[in-house]
């Protein structure tokens, strides 16, 4: 049976996603120049990443899509297990929202210069003038319900288990008065763990938490509370041999 998946996807689901995602750049980049930004920004590459969960016979299921509401902006944090986190929550997250991401990803051929040109953030902390620009790129994108996905763990798992999480997501939140959404994803690990060349079908479960709500005046204590809730909660969906 595994032979047969992988000859499928190599004759198969591999052409068809690379065109796919040629695809669904063009059409960010076109919608992005005429002014469609914050719907191109999100649709063509909510598509996309269902697509590739579809012809990786990946499952994905939802749970807590009921806390929140489409016209809030939210800072969204994520466990980060795999490659496929990426396509389980653009594909199935339902909610308009940017990416904040590496800086080093803006130099991916053609898809880099879609994600910059459609408003994802690139975080660059490199100097103090870099980060400025960082956050005032974040606050241009939030608003009216337009949200934001971080993986404040800062890169995906080598064990499958959830790792300690950076606080810059979480200053973003209190920056900008944001509910600061834990989700758990369970299941990408086995999906296509680091170091994979191709992924394993499977089910991803997603589950959305309720939002934690922050404030501006947060200090440096309760902004260690706030991560602190965010890892608790996304903890708790997950089996106890990936917990923390």
């Amino acid at each position: 049976m595994l032979v047969l998946y992988r000859v499928y996807q190599i004759f198969v689901m591999i052409p068809v996603l690379l065109v796919a995602t040629i695809v669904a750049a063009t059409l960010t980049i076109l919608g992005s120049l005429v002014g469609a930004q914050r719907v191109m920004g999100y649709w063509p590459g909510h598509l996309w990443a269902r697509l590739f969960c579809a012809m990786s016979l990946v499952r994905v299921r939802v749970h807590g899509r009921e806390n929140i509401d489409r016209r809030t902006s939210y800072v969204f944090v994520a466990n980060h297990q795999g490659a496929y986190d990426i396509f389980a929550i653009y594909g199935y997250l339902r909610h308009n929202f940017r990416w904040m991401m590496k800086k080093s990803l803006e130099r991916i051929p053609f898809v880099g210069f879609s994600c910059k040109i459609s408003g994802h953030i690139f975080v660059d902390n490199s100097t103090p003038s870099a980060t400025a620009h960082t956050m005032a790129a974040a606050e241009k994108q939030l608003s009216g319900g337009m949200s934001v996905v971080v993986f404040p763990e800062g890169s995906r798992s080598r064990d499958g288990k959830m790792h300690g999480f950076r606080r810059g997501a979480f200053k973003l939140a209190t920056e900008f008065s944001l509910p600061v959404v834990p989700i758990t994803i369970d299941g990408a690990y086995r999906v296509m763990r680091r170091g994979s060349v191709l992924p394993h079908w499977g089910t991803i479960n997603l589950t959305i938490h309720e939002p934690i709500e922050v404030s501006a005046e947060t200090g440096r204590h309760e902004l260690t509370e706030l991560m602190e809730r965010s890892s608790a909660a996304i903890a708790s969906a997950l089996p106890a041999s990936q917990r923390p």
